[in-house]
This record gives C-alpha cells, structure tokens and sequence, in this order.
C-alpha cells in the first residue's frame, strides 16, 4: 500500500492531495452522517446541548486528529511509512520489551474498528432513503452492497481508487456547500468556538462525560489516518487535512444551526444530516453519500490486509495466503482475512440491523488504539530527545483526553460495544499465542556450529557410493548466527536418509525494522560446496524466498562466485544447468514430552492455528515441485518413567 521512495510520496502536488482525499480520509470523512444523530437521540432538540455538541466535535477534531496525528504522530514515520506496527519497529529496541503489548493491542484493536466501520457508514448512508421512503427495508440493500464491495477485492482496486480522489473532493464539497447553506437558520451557533460550551456540555447533560462517547464518533478516522501514511506523504496529508477539517466542521455547524432552529421539536429518526439537503438534491446527496461510505470502507479493508501482513512478517499472526491482484505499489489482498472481514461486517448488519444501534458497538475499541499510540508515542519523543517538558505535557493532556473517551465509551459495553471488544480479544489472543510460542520453541530449539559438521558436507558431497539427491540442496533456516545450524537440519541431511547434493545452501530470512528494504549477503562456507545467503527485508516486503534465491543465483553466477552447472558429465557437457531443491523442516508437537502445563497448552494451540494456516513452503513462495517437505517430532522433556525402563532376563554369551 505504500511506497518505498520516501522522497516521491514527500513531494507536495495537487494530483498527490486529490489521491490523498481518495486513500486517507474516508473514516473520519463520513461521520457527520451519524454523529450529531446519535448525540441528539431521541430527545427533544434543545439549543444549549446542541452548541455543547458542536463545540465538543470541533476541539475533538482539534487536539485529537489535528494536534495529536497531524501535528505530532506523523512525524514518528519509518521511512515514510506510518500505523501502530510501524511505530512499534521504532521502538523495539529499547530496553523495554513490553511494548509488544501495546502495538498488540492496539493492531487488534483497529482490526476490530475495521469490522464495525462499513456497516455504520454504509447503513448510515442508505438510510438516508428513509426520507423518501419511510417504509424501506434497508438491511438488504445495506448487506448488497457490503458483499459486492468485499468480492470486488480480488480483482485489486486500481481502476477504481483511480477514481476515489474525485469523488471524495464532490463529497467534501458538498459537506461545506450544505453547512454554509444552513448556518443562516441561527447564526449564533457559530459561538461554538468557545471551549467553554464543551464544558458546559459535560457539566449540564443528564448523562456528564459519558455524552462524549457519542461526541467521539467524529475522531474516529484519526488513527487510520496514521496507518495509510505511507500512502502518501506527510506534506500532503498536512496539506489536505486544512480543507478536509473545514469542510467537515462547516458541515456540523450547518447541521447544528439547523437544529437550534427546531429547538423542542424530536427528530423521530430522521438524520439532520439529510434534513439539511434540499428535497430536490435528496436523492443525489444519498448517492453521493454512499458512494463516499463505500471509499470509506475500502479504505479500512485495504489498511486490515496491510496491518494483518505487517503482523505476519512481525511473526505475530499465522502465516496467510497473499495476492497481489494489480502492479500497484504494495496492493494486496488476503482471501482468509477477506472472508472474515465479510462475514463479520454481515453478521453485524444483521445483528444491529439499525446505523443508530450500531454505534453502541463503534468507538470502544479505537479508543484502545488511540491509547496504546500514545504510549508508543511516549517511548518515541524520548528516543529522539523531544524537551521533557514537551513530552510530560503532551502525554499528560493526551493521556487525560483519551482516558475520558474510554471512560464515555465504556457506558456503550452492554450496547454492543463488547461485540468490538471480543473481536479485539480474539485477535489480541492470536497474536499472543503466536509470540509466546515462538518464544517457547526458541528455547528448546537444538542449534550446532556448523564447523563442526563441513567436513562432513562436504565427504558426503563427495561419496558417490550415495545417490545424489539434488545438485543444488537449499534449506531454509531461522538461525541468525551464520556459524549455526540446526540441529534438525542435520539431523536431515545426513541421518534422514543421507542427502548428497553438489552445494548445499542455507538460506535466512532477518525481518528488518526498516519497512521496504531489500538487502542480501553471500557467506562461501566452505567453497564450491556450502555457501550461506541471509536476506535483510523490510516488513512490508513479500518474502517470495524462490524468486529472491534465483535473482541472488544469477549475481553469483555474472561474478563467477559460482558454477551451476550440473555435475552430472553426460549434462556438463552441453552446459546444462543443475536441479535445485529445497527443503523445509517442519516441527510437530510429539505426545512424548513432559513440560509445564502453561507451555503445552500455549503450543497445542500453536500447532493448531498452523496446522489450519499457510503452510510453510507456500508462505515462503516455493514452487511445490521443487520443494520437500520433512516433519520431525518436537520433543522438549521425555517423560521421566522412561528412564526407569529396565532390562530382564539373562544377557546372552558372547
């Protein structure tokens, strides 16, 4: 989804602020189609609570979205990329290992956001139809439109993000249009400005701070607007955001003026939102408006599969199947995240039925998020040295407005909010679970000094009393230490059934921090008949290890590092080049081990999610053909009765 020349997305231009329109904004874009609705209820309109609310929306979007993610978070960028992962990259080097938890936390709590956001918007958006209509059945159409927009995935959206810039300018637009058109109808709403009626919001609302969780809806986009950073660039986000920001604070002054002056009255379940269109351009507006929820949830579906394949390099989430269906920059799409993105939206729809009943489940989550940024965020202006006293004070204020929030939020559990919350824990689960075992398994993972071993390679490479099993034998390895190995490795090379092979390599993979780097280095073991090749990518990038190992073969072979040729005289001759194989080691929990329950239970689990996730070969983009697969058993601890076994019986005579 980004691109990795920095310099290029930097660059200020009126075609990068129309795309940025179309990528950054379409969350935060839509909520004034649900956020005055939803703060009002279904009370009688009174003047006071509505200019509390406005006020309230407009210094949410102030320190919220503009001082703290505009402003501040952007600059915490990795080479041009932004989202809670790629500030935790950041990070992680310090000597605190426990900021893992919240780049967990907060990545499980965006997907979450992800699964909420387009069945509010779009059903927010159709509902519009209710003005023409009263007695329409929008829940069909609302689920139409949600699957077609999920099918559409694996053809990539190209094509079509090529048009989303232009149609989110109309839509802004014509939010600014509609909220200067309605702000004659009380002109006093414009005294909103005042922090003081915020206050006074909170102090005088039958429900206190808790009113803010409504209030919150508006801010919601602010962290998505973070994560597709890498999409665009700084400058223009920067840029953008000043004509986003007052287009959307027109239109929720237009929508309160226009409730000030229906003081006393309900909406009944209108949508002040639609009320303030004219009769004439009702229809359009609810074109427009679902064409724009419809970007808004694109835009949330493209950032869930960029976040889940950050996890999955991070080594936090179960290896998944990836497309990349168009030639853009870092477009990709996920089959398996694809389908439970869908049928959670759906189950949503139809679970809620109503956009109003919806927001009782939206916001308790992102809260979360924007929580665990902070925190990150914290760790982030230290390692750059910020001034103390900046840094006290922006975590101070920020730490008080988002636990506000989160208290306001809370109230919504019982409305829904817990279903958000079980879908965070759920991933926040697998995610744990993955780390831990990881951790485990490193623990009890066998490595030996490879030196140790060359000179067996290399007799063995040699024997021809032993059928030669591939020219070229490649295994992979998750050893970082170039003077280790495996012992599994060995263990299959010369007791499984003895491997000879011409050269054998080792190939390591390194996840680096950095999100788009591409870097390899040759280490010639043992020459013309070991050689190691490491792999430094960034966590953006594809690990397609098969095309990877051929481009780094044909820059051995230009500098005449090495001869590939077969070994085989009657193929040698005619300068035929040598069969490559390669073999993956994988490990399977053997019933014989005896461990603390804690760890048994951590890696059954583990080995499930495996067993029913991408296998290793696929994930690493190995052609099955030329790929072996071997599984050895995992055994930590034998169990302890074994070493009781004894012999009976007499010893027989030499």
């Amino acid at each position: 989804m980004g691109n990795h020349n920095t310099s290029s997305l930097n660059k200020l231009s009126a075609g990068g602020l129309i795309i940025t329109l179309g990528i950054i904004y379409g969350d935060i874009g839509t909520s004034p189609l649900y956020v005055l609705k939803a703060i009002v209820g279904s009370e009688p309109i009174n003047a006071n609570l509505v200019k509390g609310a406005i006020s309230a929306i407009f210094w949410t979007l102030t320190l919220q979205t503009t001082i703290k993610y505009v402003i501040l978070t952007l600059r915490a960028d990795n080479k041009g990329e932004g989202g809670i992962f790629s500030l935790y990259t950041l990070v992680r080097r310090s000597k605190f290992k426990w900021l893992i938890i919240p780049a967990v936390v907060g990545g499980s709590a965006l997907l979450a956001d992800g699964i909420i956001t387009p069945p509010i918007s779009v059903a927010s958006a159709v509902e519009g139809l209710r003005e023409r209509y009263p007695n329409i059945n929008t829940v069909p159409i609302v689920i139409a439109i949600i699957t077609f927009l999920f099918v559409i995935q694996r053809f990539g959206t190209k094509f079509v993000g090529q048009a989303f810039g232009p149609l989110m300018f109309i839509w802004f637009s014509m939010l600014g249009v509609l909220g200067i058109a309605n702000l004659p109808h009380n002109w006093e709403v414009i005294s909103a400005i005042n922090p003081y009626y915020t206050y006074k919001l909170i102090q005088d609302h039958p429900m206190g701070l808790l009113i803010l969780g409504s209030v919150f809806l508006c801010t919601t986009g602010a962290e998505a607007l973070y994560s597709d950073l890498g999409h665009c660039g700084k400058k223009n986000i920067r840029v953008s955001w000043m004509f986003v920001k007052v287009m959307l604070v027109l239109n929720y002054f237009g929508q309160g003026a226009w409730l000030m002056s229906n003081e006393g009255h309900k909406l009944n379940g209108s949508n002040p939102f639609y009320e303030i269109m004219p009769p004439w351009f009702l229809l359009t507006g609810i074109t427009i408006a679902t064409i724009a929820a419809i970007i808004a949830s694109q835009a949330l579906i493209s950032g869930s599969f960029t976040l889940i394949n950050e996890a999955m390099r991070l080594n936090l989430w179960p290896k998944a199947r990836i497309k990349y269906p168009s030639e853009e920059k870092g477009q990709l799409y996920i089959p398996s995240m694809n389908f439970l993105l869908w049928l959670g939206c759906t189950i949503v729809v139809l679970h809620f039925r109503e956009s109003g009943n919806m927001e009782g489940a939206y916001g308790l989550a992102i809260t979360l998020c924007m929580m665990m940024t902070t925190i990150l965020l914290n760790f982030y202006m230290h390692m750059k040295r910020y001034n103390y006293a900046f840094i006290v004070t922006i975590i101070s204020v920020y730490s008080i407005i988002e636990m506000s929030f989160l208290i306001a939020n809370l109230h919504k559990f019982w409305n829904g909010g817990w279903i958000t919350l079980l879908i965070a824990g759920t991933l926040m689960f697998i995610m744990i679970i993955w780390m831990q075992a990881k951790k485990i398994r490193m623990q009890y993972t066998d490595m030996v000094p490879l030196n140790d071993y060359k000179k067996f390679l290399i007799d063995l490479s040699k024997d021809e009393s032993i059928p030669k099993y591939a020219t070229h034998l490649i295994y992979l390895t998750s050893v970082n230490d170039p003077n280790l190995i495996e012992q599994k490795v060995i263990h299959s090379i010369l007791q499984r059934r003895p491997k000879r092979a011409d050269i054998y390599w080792f190939v390591h993979v390194h996840v680096v921090d950095e999100p788009y780097r591409m870097e390899y280095k040759v280490t010639h073991i043992a020459e013309d008949d070991i050689i190691r090749v490491d792999f430094k990518l960034g966590f953006r990038i594809p690990p397609k290890i098969n095309l990877l190992f051929r481009k780094v073969v044909d820059d051995l072979v230009a500098n005449k590092e090495v001869d590939i040729r077969s070994r085989y005289e009657s193929l040698l001759r005619n300068n035929i080049s040598g069969d490559f194989k390669f073999v993956v080691v994988e490990k399977y929990l053997s019933y014989d081990n005896d461990m603390p329950f804690y760890n048994k239970m951590i890696l059954e689990i583990y080995f499930y999610l495996k067993h029913i996730s991408l296998s290793e070969e696929r994930a690493f983009g190995l052609d099955s053909s030329i790929v072996k697969v071997e599984r050895f058993p995992m055994i930590f601890k034998a169990p302890i009765y074994v070493n009781n076994l004894k012999r009976v019986g007499q010893i027989p005579s030499q």
